[in-house]
């Protein structure tokens, strides 16, 4: 406080600390939208996958997915890689779902026209399509095969596929990370899932040099109060190239429920704008380079 300021002077003061905190939020948020809404010239497909259940992969790879369709022209197709254990149709508040990979797999023509294709999706609320990995069977598998032949078929369709993957290192989920422009770690913000997520992007990196410059980190509160040391757990995983975005705890996520965007906090809606954005600019980032 300052000597002699009156009640109304502070009042004042605080009142223009938080237009301006509004002020830069908004700023950014219109950022990260252009960014968002860049072209693509082919299609981006983006893997989401973690070392562990219970990370919040899911849920990370609906809030992309719902993202890229609200604010993008192109269609966008989120895709369920993780069959047995999945929980991407509930968290799209799919209520019916009929058609699988495996069936498109065995039904895909190049000669397909989009809406031939989309009979066999399910449209959820922000006008993105699901294409679930099965019919809600426990112990569901998807192979390498039908992974490959469902995302090189559906690449030239839509400008945007989030891949919910299985936990590392199911061999569906290193397909994705090997194949796809970006990826996406989800990790709890715990001072283990830092230790662990460090040890697979040691290994990503060795894959091949453009892997983690095309890598993003979410760091997710999957509380409302942790100890982690944030600043130092974005050193840590940023070391070699990796780009990390923090996700806050949001009431309306913890249940597990279907993910409805109008009931997210401002700052979980701001963060997922700017881990919307961070991922496509990194999945653009090899093109830019030839």
């Amino acid at each position: 406080m300052r000597r002699g300021e009156g009640p109304a002077r502070r009042a004042g003061r605080a009142l223009a600390r938080l237009v301006s905190s509004a002020a830069r939020e908004s700023a950014a948020l219109t950022e990260a939208v252009r960014a968002i809404q860049q072209p693509v010239t082919t299609g981006r497909q983006i893997a989401v996958t973690s070392i562990r259940g219970g990370s919040g992969k899911s849920t990370v790879a609906a809030l992309l997915a719902l993202t890229y369709a609200h604010y993008r022209a192109d269609p966008v197709l989120a895709v369920e890689a993780d069959p047995a254990l999945g929980t991407l149709p509930r968290r799209l508040g799919a209520s019916e779902v009929r058609w699988t990979c495996a069936d498109l797999a065995r039904i895909v023509d190049p000669s397909m026209r989009i809406t031939d294709l989309t009979g066999y999706l399910v449209p959820h609320a922000s006008g993105g399509w699901l294409l679930p990995g099965s019919q809600g069977a426990v112990g569901a598998q998807l192979d390498v095969d039908t992974y490959r032949t469902v995302m090189t078929s559906v690449r030239r369709y839509f400008g945007t596929t989030v891949v919910d993957c299985e936990t590392l290192p199911a061999t569906v989920a290193r397909t994705a990370l090997t194949t796809t422009q970006a990826r996406v770690l989800v990790t709890p913000a715990t001072v283990e899932g830092v230790a662990a997520t460090r040890a697979v992007l040691d290994w990503v990196g060795g894959l091949h040099r453009s892997m983690l410059p095309t890598t993003v980190v979410v760091l997710n509160h999957t509380v409302p109060h942790d100890s982690l040391k944030v600043g130092r757990a974005v050193e840590r995983l940023e070391a070699g190239g990796a780009r990390v975005v923090a996700l806050p705890y949001d009431r309306h996520l913890a249940p597990g429920g279907e993910v409805r965007t109008r009931m997210l906090a401002q700052r979980t809606v701001e963060a997922t704008a700017r881990l919307a954005a961070t991922v496509l600019e990194r999945s653009m980032a090899r093109e830019r380079r030839r």
